[in-house]
């Protein structure tokens, strides 16, 4: 059975990755033309862009003149994953190596500056480039802030003395719950937000369909990164596409599986003994999981983006009902049922 992604990854896959090359390669060096594409290259899931396309079609508007907006939001969370890679110092992603793995850190900063100026050539190519300006800018800073926050609840770790001395995580307490979702909704979910408004946007869609359409991609983020965190423990990683336990060995309190398992008190004391260590080795990531799977986080996590899920579709009852906004509803179910 092929599933809603594979099956608009299909329809629409092509132009999408035709719009985004468009816009990376402007006036680039030769030389310098495979590194730039490299990111996008790898592949990745499309779900944003995708998202952007069945919005706008959802509202009335036209398969070409969303293209623009769907190459924005891929082009922004490539960017903001080039940058990701840099700061974790991540040598795998999409199964493949990162940028920064193949052609060293100074040119990774050099490629994700590519990439901050290919999407404002996109966004000069939308109806009103002032208003995506205003958004694209509001979207990035939000990402931003979510990825600060993410390292401020590591554990441990980190060489730089601002996150050391800013450290969120100095007693587990379930304030970090609110403050675990404050992130994702910055990290995650601002871009998922901003992926169904720019879709809505581009076909004209009235106010109070842009803000149904922009809590339906606010809450599928907040499901989206759940169940990410989900597979970073128990993942397979030939379908996941990225190393199982990462966020262990990154000392991350914000995953929160590790997080509702700390939280279990019981088990607080082992999981933070690996989450402590400079440098957690595979043994440790194991003992850790093991901890992991006798709590019931992964079962509460679960449960969270089933809610998520639930309350995103209900926004879409908002939207007059169509084929498109179909596809919508089963792109949130895939997000909550994935595997990779």
């Amino acid at each position: 059975m092929v599933d809603v992604l594979s099956e608009l990854h299909e329809k629409y896959g092509e132009l999408v990755n035709k719009a985004i090359e468009k816009y990376l390669t402007i006036g680039v060096d030769p030389s310098f033309r495979d590194a730039v594409l490299y990111q996008v290259a790898t592949g990745g899931k499309r779900i944003r862009p995708l998202m952007v396309i069945e919005s706008a079609l959802a509202c009335g508007g036209s398969l070409e003149s969303s293209l623009p907006y769907a190459a924005i939001v891929e082009l922004i969370h490539n960017y903001s994953l080039i940058y990701d890679d840099i700061i974790d110092e991540a040598d795998l992603r999409r199964n493949m190596p990162t940028v920064r793995k193949k052609y060293g850190d100074y040119t990774a900063i050099l490629v994700g500056i590519w990439y901050r100026e290919a999407i404002e050539e996109a966004v000069l190519d939308t109806r009103n480039p002032s208003e995506v300006a205003r958004v694209v800018a509001e979207t990035i800073r939000a990402i931003d802030e979510g990825e600060r926050l993410d390292i401020l609840m590591e554990y441990s770790g980190r060489r730089d003395p601002y996150f050391i001395e800013n450290r969120l995580v100095k007693e587990i307490t379930p304030v970090l719950r609110d403050l675990y979702l404050r992130m994702i909704s910055l990290k995650t979910a601002a871009l998922f937000k901003t992926s169904m408004w720019l879709g809505g946007y581009s076909a004209g869609c009235s106010n109070e369909q842009l803000k149904a359409l922009s809590n339906f991609g606010h809450n599928v983020g907040i499901a989206f990164q759940i169940i990410d965190d989900v597979l970073d423990i128990f993942g397979d990683l030939k379908k996941f596409g990225k190393e199982i336990g990462k966020d262990l060995k990154e000392h991350k309190v914000g995953n929160l599986v590790i997080l509702l398992s700390l939280l279990e008190s019981e088990h607080a004391s082992k999981l933070l003994s690996v989450l402590s260590k400079q440098r957690p080795t595979q043994d440790d990531v194991k003992e850790a999981v093991e901890v992991i799977s006798s709590t019931k986080a992964r079962e509460e996590a679960l449960r969270m983006a089933n809610e998520y899920m639930d309350k995103a579709i209900n926004e879409l009852s908002k939207i007059p009902r169509n084929e498109h906004t179909k596809k919508l509803e089963e792109l949130a179910r895939f997000i909550v049922y994935r595997e990779y």
